[in-house]
């Protein structure tokens, strides 16, 4: 199958069908899935967990510190000293790391914080919401910028 081809996809993961229909990478995986598991509601799953990033080197972390321990070391205790009670609770910014986490899009650290969350005690409901905190000052962010294409195209237009 080329860029090129159109594709008739029912309503479903994924949604963006334009997208998909540019993503020959992700084309190719969605419809070997499909064809094969005949399941096109598991594909989420199943292209999520083909990815470069997995969940199990999350707990190698440490091992970064191979190359360049004393570096490792001073970001490891500058890490664990934010990560502290101070005048946030560790709660607080397990919260807020998740939140970051989003805005960053990293996956490990989207698990480790999911994880401290619920461990640190907060529920489904104030993690979302941290998403949705970090999803408005992100959109936010992005429309703001559009001021500065405003005034580029005010000096450009004559």
């Amino acid at each position: 199958m080329t860029g090129s081809q159109k594709v008739s996809v029912e309503p479903g993961p994924p949604n963006n069908i334009k997208w998909l229909q540019s993503n020959n990478s992700v084309k190719s995986r969605f419809y070997d899935f499909t064809k094969k598991s005949g399941n096109r509601q598991n594909y989420t799953e199943a292209i999520m967990t083909d990815s470069y990033y997995k969940p199990a080197d999350l707990s190698k972390f440490a091992e970064i510190s191979d190359g360049a321990p004393e570096l490792a070391a001073k970001f490891f205790d500058y890490y664990g000293a934010v990560f502290g009670e101070g005048a946030l609770s560790e709660r607080e910014k397990a919260l807020i790391a998740l939140a970051v986490a989003h805005a960053v899009q990293c996956p490990y650290c989207i698990d480790a914080y999911t994880q401290a969350c619920l461990e640190k005690g907060s529920n489904k409901e104030e993690m979302t919401e941290a998403v949705h905190v970090s999803c408005a000052i992100r959109g936010g962010a992005s429309l703001v910028h559009g001021i500065q294409m405003k005034n580029i195209a005010e000096k450009m237009s004559f």
